[in-house]
């Protein structure tokens, strides 16, 4: 099993000193991103399709801090209605798929995305709880018109490249759990496509990651640590689906997510925030955790991903690295 981290947190920082960042904290896997909702300031996209000699330079950064290049990370939505957003996204995934075939990384890590209701919608819009047979009507059109014409290309692009897309299992999107994953699955007759086990995300819905993992069985292709505190005062009152979050203010530079979209502010007070691994879940979680993804595939890729708003980036993927490997020894892993 390799024990790494998504670099995203170290954007400020070039490629080799994210990684030395990484090597001190004894990690041995590395996930880079490629596209999507973010940049990609540690993957030279042009070099690497350039020539070969570029990609064995890029190889051998990792390889001289003895670190694995375990995938590329696109996160974004390929289904987004506004064509702006939706091309860009929905090219990268392509693109990360031909750059992960190139460099001889097997994993790309994304997004399934989201339509709109309908043709003539410009917003994507998540049908959650479809008690009333319009919601159905649109999640029929969000299937069967936008997302499984969209992940059977994928789908053949990723077997013809022996690359294997992992799809976050995230919410705003057509996949968003274990049934939503086997559906996508079933409906493009998938062999590369399959999950990234991100408990974070099973946490707030009631989901419980190991029985997740043990469900999808060999459909879990790579893994993320990041865990999810549940603040219970406050999710007695407003839920787990709080959304009480607000607009950043111009003036405060918000994050893009493409297009004129986005990030947005957290309530102060939320049900449930992204925490460091062992801040949400103790050591006995997180080992049963390891050893279900183990079970599934011994050498597994599982990377940190510091969204811990509570701690800075050196410390946040410093605590999340010890409790990792805590939890790896005592899973034995």
């Amino acid at each position: 099993m390799k024990l790494g981290a998504y670099t995203a947190v170290l954007h400020d920082k070039p490629i080799d000193a994210a990684l030395d960042v990484l090597k001190d904290l004894g990690l041995d896997g590395a996930e880079v991103n490629s596209g999507g909702f973010l940049p990609a300031p540690h993957l030279p996209i042009a070099d690497i399709r350039g020539s070969q000699d570029a990609r064995d330079e890029y190889l051998g950064l990792f390889a001289e801090r003895g670190i694995t290049l375990t995938a590329l990370n696109c996160n974004g939505n390929p289904l987004h209605p506004d064509p702006q957003v939706r091309d860009k996204h929905g090219n990268d995934v392509r693109e990360a798929i031909e750059l992960g075939a190139l460099l001889g990384v097997t994993r790309v890590v994304t997004m399934s995305g989201l339509p709109a209701t309908d043709p003539a919608g410009r917003l994507p819009a998540w049908s959650v709880l479809p008690w009333d047979s319009a919601y159905l009507d649109a999640r029929d059109y969000q299937w069967n018109e936008v997302a499984i014409p969209y992940w059977r290309d994928i789908q053949a692009r990723a077997a013809d490249a022996e690359v294997k897309v992992c799809i976050e299992m995230h919410p705003h999107n057509v996949v968003f759990n274990p049934a939503t994953l086997e559906r996508l699955v079933t409906e493009i007759n998938a062999t590369h496509v399959g999950a990234e086990m991100d408990p974070s995300h099973l946490f707030w819905q009631g989901i419980d990651p190991v029985a997740a993992v043990e469900h999808l069985g060999d459909l879990v292709y790579h893994a993320a640590a990041k865990d999810t505190r549940i603040n219970e005062q406050n999710c007695r009152v407003y839920g787990v689906l709080d959304d009480r979050f607000q607009r950043v203010p111009a003036e405060e530079n918000p994050l893009g997510l493409g297009g004129k979209n986005t990030l947005t502010r957290w309530p102060a007070d939320a049900s449930w925030q992204f925490v460091a691994v062992g801040r949400g879940h103790d050591q006995d979680f997180w080992a049963r955790f390891l050893r279900a993804l183990s079970a599934v595939d011994p050498g597994i890729a599982v990377n940190i991903e510091h969204e811990d708003a509570e701690l800075d980036q050196i410390e946040g993927l410093r605590l999340a690295a010890e409790n990792l490997q805590a939890a790896a020894a005592a899973a034995g892993v």
